[in-house]
């Protein structure tokens, strides 16, 4: 007779009172490592955004003084070039105020026909350039005396005016931008002290008329 092997059938023998559940491998419990890896997260988020939030502040005061010191090279331009505009005024100014004089015997010779030929021809040339200087002219016959623009040689009274008047100009006065380089020298005229000006006996003279006159 042949001995018989023991299959693969056969289950293992369980000990007596054990349940078949026990006899199951049971699930590992979480370790310490795992149970605290969601407390870890936490803490390192808090630690991103705390560092985030200096990013930003240390961005924003870059911004800051960014705009700050764009502030201060766009006014810096402007007063280079404000001082820029000054020197080169005050340098036209200087040239121009030298040559003053002949600007006037020009204007002399223009008045009494004696600005013919070749002389003409320079005179001309000569205003061309100063006038592309800057030099502007200015002073007329019949506008508002101006104590800052105006110089009074001569002073009257004339009963056809009704506030001091500019009524001869003896010299034109110049200018380059808002820099006054001679004020125009004038003769001016105020209204006769008591006179009644023009205007005034025009309109009462007007007022007298209509209403002297009666309806029929």
């Amino acid at each position: 007779m042949t001995e018989e092997t023991p299959g693969f059938d056969e289950k293992p023998d369980v000990p007596s009172g054990a349940e078949a559940d026990d006899a199951e491998p049971k699930a590992a419990a979480p370790s310490e490592e795992e149970a605290a890896a969601p407390a870890g997260d936490v803490q390192q988020t808090a630690a991103l955004t705390a560092e985030l939030d200096q990013v930003r502040t240390a961005l924003n005061e870059r911004t800051g003084d960014l705009q700050r010191l764009q502030a201060e090279y766009q006014n810096y331009r402007r007063r280079v070039e404000r001082d820029r505009v000054t020197v080169k005024e005050v340098a036209a100014a200087n040239l121009l105020t030298d040559l003053l004089p002949v600007l006037d015997d020009i204007g002399r010779a223009r008045e009494h026909g004696e600005l013919v030929g070749g002389f003409k021809a320079v005179a001309e040339s000569v205003e061309t350039v100063v006038a592309k200087i800057g030099l502007q002219q200015f002073g007329k016959e019949g506008e508002p005396f101006d104590p800052t623009i105006h110089e009074a040689l001569m002073h009257s009274y004339a009963p056809d005016v009704t506030e001091t008047t500019c009524v001869a100009i003896l010299q034109p006065g110049y200018r380059i931008g808002e820099r006054t380089i001679r004020p125009a020298r004038v003769a001016v005229a105020e209204p006769q002290p008591g006179a009644t000006p023009a205007a005034a006996k025009e309109e009462k003279a007007d007022d007298e008329e209509s209403g002297g006159t009666e309806e029929v």
